[in-house]
């Protein structure tokens, strides 16, 4: 994978500028297409002093400007997303033309383009509530948002592109990602960085329900691994996997982890459960092992003091 270029939609986002470094630290050159609605270029800092790093600040519904953007590349990295649930819920025309037709846009840039393979970012969301570690084979998808929906729907159509036109594409279905970058003031934030800031900050927290649904939380680093490794793998035509850990943890046990590292315990408010909000999530990332080499490397609670004690 040494000295490649690469397309990664969504490049200044959490998740993506965490790529780009990977990628650049890697040899890589990388173009970074992204409309900074939520990515921040605060996240593109360290990158940004790269000669090899190229923006071009575009909305992945701009059908011509991706297929420029796709130009001259050897795979694509797609991150670009509207990606609240909540959001989703309140605007579903806005979540299914960015989230499925901005997929389709790459899909297709890439078919034209001759690119061989294409990592897309889905969901596990598109399972729905599950009894146990949900499974790419096995576990019905029953999407409860429409961002759920149009995560599960853009995975057919990158798997008609396979079957179609001979691309090669990943869709990894992330559980809970947490990490540095996750601004705690956007709506799009995972519940870990908002509790983190808020702790810190000895203010209330919110919890949606009692507090003992399940979440499978997974280090943007290990995150940032199943994308290199999905890029780099041997198999053919499209594949979905799971990446996550394997490992569920309770919002209440999150919140008593969290507590902890601070030495102090916050009131907790508990307010009606939102809709789309799934009640048990987990991961059975036996796939992403056999078929990416995929191994997660960070422990939660390594992860967890990272956020609140180093920050």
């Amino acid at each position: 994978m040494a000295g490649r270029r690469y397309l990664v939609t969504g490049g200044a986002g959490f998740i993506g500028s965490h790529l780009v470094d990977a990628l650049l630290a890697a040899g890589h050159e990388v173009r970074v297409l992204d409309d900074f609605s939520t990515g921040r270029r605060a996240n593109l800092e360290s990158a940004l002093a790269s000669r090899k790093i190229e923006i071009i600040e575009a909305d992945v519904r701009e059908t011509d400007v991706v297929h420029e953007a796709a130009a001259g590349v050897e795979g694509i990295f797609h991150l670009a997303a509207l990606v609240s649930v909540q959001q989703s819920i309140e605007h579903p025309q806005l979540s299914f033309d960015i989230n499925v037709r901005g997929t389709v846009n790459v899909l297709e840039a890439a078919r034209q383009a001759r690119i061989p393979r294409v990592v897309l970012a889905s969901s596990a969301a598109v399972y729905g509530d599950t009894a146990g570690p949900a499974r790419e084979e096995g576990t019905p998808t029953n999407p409860l948002s429409p961002y759920a929906l149009d995560k599960l729907v853009s995975e057919q159509y990158a798997a008609q592109y396979c079957r179609l036109y001979g691309l090669r594409a990943a869709a990894l279905r992330f559980f809970n990602v947490y990490g540095p970058r996750q601004d705690p003031a956007s709506p799009y934030s995972g519940v870990i960085s908002v509790f983190a800031d808020r702790i810190r900050q000895r203010r209330e927290v919110a919890v949606y329900g009692d507090g003992e649904q399940t979440r499978d939380f997974v280090h943007v680093s290990d995150v940032v691994q199943a994308n290199m490794t999905a890029m780099a793998a041997p198999y053919k035509g499209f594949a979905s996997c799971n990446v996550g850990t394997g490992r569920a943890v309770s919002i209440n046990r999150l919140l008593e982890t969290l507590s902890g590292l601070v030495g102090w315990q916050p009131p907790i408010e508990h307010s009606p459960t939102r809709a789309g909000d799934i009640r048990h999530s987990c991961a059975d990332i036996g796939r992403a092992r056999t078929l990416l080499g995929y191994a997660p490397q960070r422990d939660l609670d390594a992860g967890l003091r990272e956020l609140v004690v180093t920050a």
